[in-house]
């Protein structure tokens, strides 16, 4: 079976505006698109007569469920597991609208779906839990865990979302991924490393501030570094994440042993002051004088929607690279450049886990399909880009390979 990307209960414009017309309300678009719900599922072999009822239901199927019995791997080639990815909230951090709860989060989670199987070719099911606990969290999906290929963690509010990945990572064997962190920092990554190709510098060239210790926050942080970037402080709402602190989380005091080589402390615009790049994933405004105190050449990365930290036309007075999280405006740092092909690539190897070295290569992979194209407003390409996802995919299957967390 396959998860359609079509919705095929949605009444017509003119079905819709007369209801929206009962209302009193002005016809939305956005609620047309979205009655009935924007997938479905449908089966991959016929069912027209006996013989085919026979064979895909009782008698035939005990055959299978036999051979599965006996030979448990056998899982992979006769049922969808090895292509399906279970996309799990608790509706805690649902995009900039917060803890909406599970039901309002289905929106999103079915657009999430849809976004897997339109650039990836990868099913998934929409799985909203009434709990905000991290343990119920991650029994329920462990449990459900032999119905699926992967696990997409999704909205959940740090510092949970850290705990509830980790947990999980340790429980399972296949690939479990947090994509507002992993997501994020894998196209940040890739942006900037041609940001710096194009300027002329290396990633230890750099120093860069984030704004913003959430997930997404402490994952590009991390993974930046990884990746080989000169320095990173990051800020939250208080001021620098820093070891001088007293009143850090458990995740930020292992945050602030990492980052801030500088040894800043004090406010965000005090870390802006000559720094390399601006990554921006908290929302809120920057100062513009503070975005002008930035070395020159500057790459502003303001990605909070729908409002950048740093309005493009600012930021152009200043930066020579500018990207945002929105599509109306040149490089947008967009996860489904990633997710759907991070995931098609562990899957298409049945890979047990998705390791740094995966996502690294995918980081290169999507940076290296701008290519000869490089420019200050293309430094990343866009998801319409149908040689994204095969790159990214084949990047991250030969990578799983290499660190032995392949199965075939």
């Amino acid at each position: 079976m396959a998860a359609e990307i079509v919705n095929p209960h949605s009444g017509s414009g003119t079905e819709a505006e007369s209801v929206a017309g009962e209302s009193g309300e002005p016809f939305d678009p956005a609620f047309a698109l979205h009655r009935g719900g924007k997938m479905a599922v449908q089966a991959t072999v016929p069912v027209r007569n006996k013989d085919d009822l026979s064979l895909a239901y009782t008698p035939g199927v005990a055959k299978v469920c036999t051979a599965i019995a006996e030979q448990p791997e056998l899982v992979h080639d006769y049922t969808w597991k090895s292509q399906v990815v279970a996309v799990v909230t608790d509706g805690t951090a649902v995009l900039g609208l917060g803890d909406i709860g599970p039901e309002a989060s289905l929106p999103v989670m079915e657009g999430k779906a849809i976004l897997f199987k339109q650039f990836g070719g990868v099913d998934a099911v929409p799985i909203a839990l009434a709990t905000t606990d991290a343990d119920e969290i991650v029994e329920t999906v462990v449990r459900l865990a032999p119905s699926f290929g992967g696990v997409n963690l999704e909205d959940i509010s740090a510092p949970r979302c850290f705990e509830i990945e980790r947990k999980l990572q340790e429980r399972l064997d296949i690939p479990v991924f947090h994509d507002d962190q992993h997501g994020t920092a894998i196209v940040t990554l890739a942006a900037l490393r041609n940001a710096a190709k194009l300027t002329g510098r290396g990633l230890g060239d750099l120093r860069a501030v984030i704004s913003g210790a959430g997930a997404a926050g402490v994952a590009i942080a991390k993974f930046l570094l990884e990746a080989g970037l000169g320095d990173v402080a990051v800020a939250d709402r208080k001021g620098i994440v820093s070891r001088d602190r007293e009143d850090l989380t458990p995740v930020k005091r292992e945050l602030a042993e990492i980052t801030n080589r500088a040894g800043l402390t004090g406010s965000l615009e005090t870390a802006l002051a000559g720094a390399d790049v601006f990554i921006g994933v908290s929302g809120g405004t920057v100062p513009e004088p503070a975005v002008a105190s930035m070395a020159p050449g500057a790459f502003v990365f303001a990605m909070a929607n729908p409002n950048p930290e740093v309005h493009p036309d600012v930021a152009h007075k200043y930066a020579s690279v500018v990207a945002t999280g929105r599509s109306d405006f040149p490089n947008q740092i967009n996860n489904v450049l990633a997710f759907p092909g991070i995931f098609a690539g562990a899957l298409q190897v049945r890979a047990s886990r998705i390791t740094e070295g995966m996502k690294i290569a995918a980081a290169n992979a999507l940076a290296d399909v701008v290519g000869d194209e490089l420019a200050a407003d293309y430094v990343i390409p866009s998801p319409f880009d149908e040689r994204v996802a095969p790159a990214v995919t084949a990047a991250v299957a030969a990578a799983a390979r290499a660190e032995g967390v392949a199965r075939r």
